[in-house]
């Protein structure tokens, strides 16, 4: 065991492991099964240390000064110290263990089984656990949210019609989860920076010669794995998202309603005409809608294989004029997201452009020899199609062109990359570029989405430098989140579908990744019969992506007015989403400082309450709103168990619950329940917004439940430029203050001049009218009467029926501050 500079180094018997504390709670261990310690990671956007592709980065990548440490032989062990970490490096046997600043045991390697290659080059690290510790993240996954004892894969798969509970893996490649120790309600991060395919036994495999623990498995690489201390989740979030990037702030229309259906674009003619009638209907039913995601029939060839789907065409009978077609819904207030595939079939009628720019994913070594060089063949949609290599400079170089002539000059600023999980290639040594240092598609192909991504983002920066790019991608790596909002792919239609996604996107928000959701109604299928689609709207109304999607195997088409007679359901749900814009784009805005969660887990938002640690069909909203949504077939209650310590008013009725237990509500076919938290402040549209691109919010409605202090930031913006990059933004952070005497403080920052005009402060305190109001020092007059108070600009009202005391004023959009005095007045002594 030596010292290196900021590094211990581990001369074992076997491999070599080198430590590095790279910040405060952040400690990395690799063991080197490839001898030479490489670094050139697709994955880190920040390192302490030089790597090779840190020219590909550019300033996307922070490089950090590692955290000094104290190291220290103690004879048995070795012990190094330092960013709030203590490292004990037993020596025989040996093992390591690390201990957070107050001395709680983070991690310990099996004796034994901490590092261990087979002869299929397969490496594997060995942990223990404790018998009650819980699991959660490792991105997209099927069933419940806690994964104890279940065996994870992790492998990119084209997953259609996938089991919401069973189905193994998904879509996604996110080596990375927290451990919570259900006795010390500590967390603990794991991420492995590795790109090979994985699996993860999470306490399933029992040996009575070594005591519980959990297994990470990777088909090749070295044991890279980066320890995240929490002791919060929410800590090792941040951390994490530290390491892999955090989110871009999204336009503000990525939070509307997301159109879509393969129907539109695989009609015989005239699709332009049926997708822009679909949005005069939806405005004529009065729903609003932002965006429409163009499956990829637009890209249907007659070839001499029958019609196939050719990425970079158009079809001229379905649009014969594209950049009329995005004007038109442009002028609809619409972006449009073409589907862009990274493949190309044998039939394709550019393959020899494509092959003559020597763009693609390779030939094994072996296949070269027996088949000559070319091109990798693999399984495709629709036949044998060859893959492109993203690893590429050259490649990239040239999709960036092929992708801006085809799509992004027709007129949008949107792209939704689909299958790209390259699961196709069965000859997993097929070679790729790897930035000319070469590497096969088997330890590569996790991270060509990412990187399909990266030259997109690219490409609509240099296409439409003022402009947000908005990319949607279905698989992804570690990472992803820098890039793209993303979705569960394509689901099932079932009730099934309908509760288990929900841990799938809640699993996905504890793995850095907020912007997730799961296709409403389910992708594949028969259609949705009406009751599970007004269910399914009315949670989807919440998801941090919105879009009803569907191919049903009956030939329907699931639209929100697919039944007549429950379609102001549907309307209702998508209204109240679109009237929580302010409050779910200033989450969008703190995701992209920190990475938390849209959608969080309670086990999150309450890690001190043991009994919500299984719970998933109930989740947090923000800081401000718990979401108990019907999920279950003909229910006439919902029973929500409420996280203790806390108080909640019913969202509707301001009816209060106290938490530390369960409380069951009547429910009908409209019930969306929703649940205020004291302390929260929730920011509303409180007039109507049918659009996010052309529709601003005048008027501000600010939920406060003063049971407790509270703060909150309301985040605004153009919503669609770049100009919140140079200061074009507006903070709003409003501060409450409670007790006899409620305050509110509001205060601003940013060159951002908002739209909103008049605020409307509704003050939860059911049973209790106060005595006055101040605005500013200045006494504001009450209104008894409720119409006097509406014609009012400014003054004050306690509606009785609702619990709460409502104060109007013109925004004057500098700071202000509101009094509100409940404390008791001997009116009969006076």
């Amino acid at each position: 065991m030596q010292r290196a500079d900021d590094q211990v180094r581990i001369h074992t018997d076997g491999v070599e492991i080198r430590l590095v504390i790279v910040a405060d709670g952040i400690l990395r261990i690799r063991a080197g099964f490839d001898g030479d310690f490489a670094e050139e990671s697709y994955t880190l956007t920040t390192t302490a240390w030089p790597d090779r592709l840190d020219e590909f980065f550019g300033a996307e990548r922070t490089r950090v000064s590692p955290s000094s440490f104290e190291l220290d032989d103690l004879g048995d062990l070795v012990r190094m110290t330092g960013g709030n970490l203590r490292v004990d490096i037993e020596k025989e046997p040996f093992r390591i263990r690390v201990h957070d600043h107050e001395g709680t045991l983070l991690h310990s390697d099996v004796v034994g089984l901490g590092y261990l290659a087979d002869g299929n080059g397969r490496r594997s690290h060995t942990s223990e656990i404790s018998a009650g510790d819980a699991f959660y993240g490792f991105g997209e996954t099927t069933g419940p949210l806690n994964k104890a004892q279940k065996l994870i894969t992790m492998s990119p798969k084209d997953a259609l019609g996938y089991d919401p509970r069973e189905t193994d893996p998904l879509y996604k490649h996110i080596p990375f989860y927290l451990k919570l120790n259900r006795e010390n309600r500590k967390a603990v991060g794991y991420f492995y920076h590795n790109t090979h395919d994985c699996e993860f036994d999470l306490g399933r495999q029992r040996s009575n010669y070594w005591p519980p623990h959990s297994r990470y498995r990777a088909d090749g690489g070295d044991i890279d794995l980066f320890l995240i201390a929490g002791p919060g989740m929410r800590d090792v979030v941040r951390r994490y998202t530290m390491l892999t990037g955090r989110p871009p702030l999204l336009p503000k229309y990525a939070l509307g309603y997301l159109a879509s259906s393969m129907y539109y674009s695989e009609v015989d003619s005239d699709s332009d005409t049926a997708i822009t009638d679909f949005i005069d209907v939806a405005r004529e039913e009065g729903i609003p809608v932002d965006g429409f995601q163009l499956s990829s029939g637009y890209t249907t060839q007659d070839t001499e294989a029958g019609p196939k789907r050719c990425v970079f065409t158009w079809n001229e009978r379905r649009f014969p004029d594209p950049e009329g077609f995005f004007a038109a819904m442009a002028e609809r207030g619409i972006t449009v997201s073409p589907n862009v595939k990274p493949a190309v079939l044998d039939v394709h009628p550019d393959l020899e452009q494509f092959r003559g720019e020597d763009v693609f994913v390779a030939r094994s070594a072996d296949a070269a020899a027996a088949h000559g060089e070319g091109p990798a063949v693999g399984a495709w949609w629709g036949g044998p199609g060859r893959f492109v290599d993203f690893t590429k400079p050259a490649a990239r170089e040239a999709w960036r062109r092929w992708l801006t002539e085809a799509v992004l000059a027709k007129g949008t600023t949107s792209v939704w990359n689909d299958n790209c999980e390259y699961d196709g290639i069965v000859d997993t040594d097929s070679r790729v570029d790897f930035e000319g240092a070469g590497a096969t598609i088997g330890r590569l192909r996790s991270v060509m989405s990412n990187l399909m991504c990266h030259v997109t983002r690219d490409a609509v920066a240099e296409t439409a430098p003022d402009a947000r790019p908005y990319i949607v991608c279905r698989s992804g790596h570690a990472g992803i989140q820098r890039y793209a909002q993303s979705w569960a792919g394509d689901n099932s239609t079932s009730w099934e579908s309908l509760r288990h996604n929900v841990a799938t996107i809640l699993g996905m928000g504890l793995s850095g990744f907020p912007h997730h959701g799961c296709d409403i109604g389910g992708f594949h299928g028969p259609a949705p019969d009406p009751e599970l689609l007004v269910r399914w709207v009315q949670h989807g109304a919440f998801q941090p992506r919105f879009s009803i999607h569907s191919v049903n195997s009956d030939n329907t088409v699931t639209e929100p007015w697919m039944y007549p007679d429950h379609t102001h359901y549907v309307r209702d749900a998508i209204r109240l989403r679109y009237r929580l814009l302010p409050y779910l784009y200033s989450l969008t805005a703190r995701a992209a400082d920190t990475a938390e969660p849209i959608m969080e887990p309670l086990v999150s938002a309450f890690q001190h309450d043991p009994d919500v640690d299984e719970v998933f069909e109930d989740f947090m909203l923000g800081d401000s709103l718990l979401v108990a949504n019907v999920l279950e077939q003909g229910a006439r209650t919902r029973t929500v168990r409420l996280p203790a310590g806390e108080t909640f008013y019913d969202f509707w009725t301001r009816e209060r619950h106290e938490g530390g237990g369960v409380v069951t509500k009547p429910v009908d076919l409209g019930s969306i329940p929703l649940l205020l938290r004291g302390g929260g402040i929730v920011p509303l549209a409180e007039n109507r917004v049918d659009s996010l691109t052309r529709d601003e919010v005048t008027d501000l409605r600010l939920i406060c439940v003063p049971d407790r202090d509270g703060r909150f930031t309301l985040y605004e913006d153009d919503g669609l430029t770049r100009a919140h990059e140079h200061g074009e933004f507006r903070e709003t952070q409003v501060r409450m203050s409670a007790g006899e005497r409620v305050q509110l403080q509001l205060s601003r920052r940013g060159e951002y001049r908002s739209s909103v005009q008049r605020l409307l402060f509704d003050v939860v305190r059911p049973g209790q009218c106060p005595h006055r109001v101040d605005l500013d020092g200045q006494r504001l007059p009450q209104y008894l009467h409720r119409g006097r108070f509406d014609a009012a600009d400014a003054g004050w009202h306690y509606d009785i029926g609702l619990g709460s005391v409502l104060i109007k004023t013109p925004d004057p959009g500098g700071d202000l501050t509101v009094d509100i005095s409940f404390e008791p007045v001997d009116m009969i002594g006076m």
